[in-house]
């Protein structure tokens, strides 16, 4: 008598357990957190020290202070989630399991941003405390850019970042290509969270939303349509 046939997961459900599985292995290890979360963090204290130079300057530096760190952090998280999938072939298991490119994908880059948000997290509070910036009065104005701003980077970082698992300099690769890419993301991100330090209204931050907005929206459709043909070159 034969068993039946068990069904495939659901897309859902297949982008649920990539997610699962890249937070589970993060909770055991902590690599990527500690690691960013620390670099992050040092970066910050060395702009403080370097840029002290009076409260109206160090308001107009922090936008740059918060994005450079979580720029490289993403780098190294990007480097390291996709090290991991290196590892004893874990990639090639993923490809032979039942799942969809795409839920692959989005699994992948859902992953990266929960793991950035968790790094911005801890900056952005730091940030604020060193450079004298009231952050509780921009929050509503300052959580679109982050999460948009993040999605970007996580969505583009994870096309380019399965480019890079054979090779051997992989991190260094990465980030020649990923940084010129993402560009118009980083900087609408710097530019907005100036104005909204400055006093911008909501009004006056709509189109470095809206960039950032059409930028995701390109980044994830054009993971989601080349992912498949990438990994399985």
């Amino acid at each position: 008598m034969h068993e039946p046939t068990r069904p495939l997961p659901g897309f859902f459900a297949s982008v649920l357990g990539v997610v699962r599985k890249d937070l589970r292995i993060e909770l055991r290890t902590r690599e990527i957190v500690t690691t960013g979360g620390f670099f992050a963090v040092l970066v910050t204290v060395m702009a403080s020290i370097a840029f002290s130079s009076g409260p109206h300057t160090q308001v107009r530096i922090a936008p740059g202070a918060i994005w450079i760190p979580i720029a490289f952090a993403s780098v190294l998280a990007l480097g390291r989630t996709w090290q991991r999938e290196r590892e004893e072939s874990a990639l090639t298991g993923l490809l032979v399991s039942p799942i969809p490119r795409t839920a692959i994908f989005l699994g992948k880059a859902l992953g990266v941003v929960l793991l950035m948000l968790a790094v911005e997290v801890l900056v952005v509070p730091i940030v604020a405390l060193l450079f004298h910036v009231e952050i509780l009065q921009f929050l509503p104005k300052i959580i679109p850019i982050l999460f948009l701003g993040t999605i970007g980077v996580a969505a583009t970082g994870t096309l380019f970042g399965v480019m890079t698992v054979r090779t051997s300099a992989r991190d260094l690769v990465l980030a020649s290509v990923l940084f010129p890419l993402l560009s118009p993301v980083l900087l609408s991100s710097v530019a907005g969270t100036a104005l909204v330090f400055g006093g911008g209204t909501f009004e006056e931050l709509r189109d470095y939303l809206l960039l950032l907005a059409v930028f995701d929206i390109v980044a994830v459709f054009g993971g989601l349509a080349v992912f498949g043909a990438l990994v399985d070159d």
